[in-house]
């Protein structure tokens, strides 16, 4: 048995808790972006240590806008996190995908506009990290059999654009990411994917579809009530799907992402502030 804590498990929308936890202790972590959602909940899952976080705290009291993304991925890195698997509320944007089943993205659009999207936004350290996959395509197959065992209807691939929020979309914006090719849409996988890749973790999702979004219009549009009822009914599946894929996480190696950052500094080592130096040790102190 492990007890160093590799995996991470983020709870998105009707899960705020993973069942099965043993040794539990749960863990207040300060970190330089703030406070993150909610206290750390430790435990031993298949003789492995596992980390889970409410994304929108316990009660579900942070909107998607509001969520400090910082403050969660930096949390998990500090505990020493290597593999990220995300839970996720999503809307369907295609017919074939329909409420009730499991997407395993492999691509990310962003149409955020009000989140920091990087750890480094301090003038004298720049940093550009390279998110051209911004899912990581081991972790994603690895969910995708997780979920397969379960039994429930799961997809393999898909762009998932990511809006603002807390608003829905409106019917126009709705066809227009059908004219674009955008299989699910939801409201937070951006700036997790970002974060986590210059945290150096792999990071992929398992998005639980709740809705036709507002373009099928022989359905309801959506509501709050409809995407809870639906998302509730899937709990015990993506809840069985992650234990699945922890298990299947057993023996994995090193984070394929651990060097992420190798390459990505572009400031002249000694040219980079002591204080910026000291603020982002646990990123890219191995570099410098």
């Amino acid at each position: 048995m492990t007890h160093t804590t590799r995996i991470g498990v983020i709870g998105g929308s009707g899960v705020y808790e993973l069942p099965g936890l043993e040794d539990v202790k749960e863990v207040t972590i300060q970190t330089p972006f703030g406070a993150p959602s909610d206290n750390y909940i430790l435990g031993t899952i298949h003789g492995q240590r596992v980390a889970f976080l409410a994304r929108h705290s316990r009660g579900h009291l942070i909107n998607p806008s509001l969520v400090n993304y910082r403050a969660n991925i930096w949390g998990f890195k500090s505990l020493g996190v290597e593999y990220l698997i995300s839970m996720n509320a999503c809307g369907s944007l295609k017919e074939e995908i329909a409420p009730g089943h499991i997407v395993i993205p492999d691509q990310l659009f962003d149409r955020t506009r009000l989140r920091p999207t990087s750890f480094f936004d301090d003038p004298g350290l720049v940093v550009h990290a390279s998110v051209a996959d911004p899912i990581c395509p081991q972790l994603a197959d690895v969910l995708y059999r997780a979920v397969e065992a379960t039994g429930k209807p799961v997809h393999k691939g898909g762009d998932f654009v990511i809006i603002e929020g807390p608003r829905f979309s409106t019917k126009a914006e709705s066809r227009v990411f059908r004219q674009l090719g955008f299989s699910i849409i939801g409201m937070t996988a951006i700036p997790e994917a970002f974060l986590a890749r210059e945290a150096g973790m792999s990071y992929a999702i398992i998005a639980h579809v709740t809705d036709y979004d507002v373009w099928h219009e022989s359905l309801e549009p959506v509501t709050v009530e409809m995407v809870i009822k639906t998302l509730l009914e899937n709990a015990a599946a993506a809840q069985q799907a992650t234990l699945n894929a922890i298990q299947l996480l057993k023996d994995a190696p090193p984070s394929p992402w651990a060097d992420a950052l190798k390459d990505a500094i572009i400031t002249n080592r000694s040219k980079i502030p002591q204080d910026l130096e000291g603020k982002h040790q646990l990123l890219i102190g191995q570099y410098l």
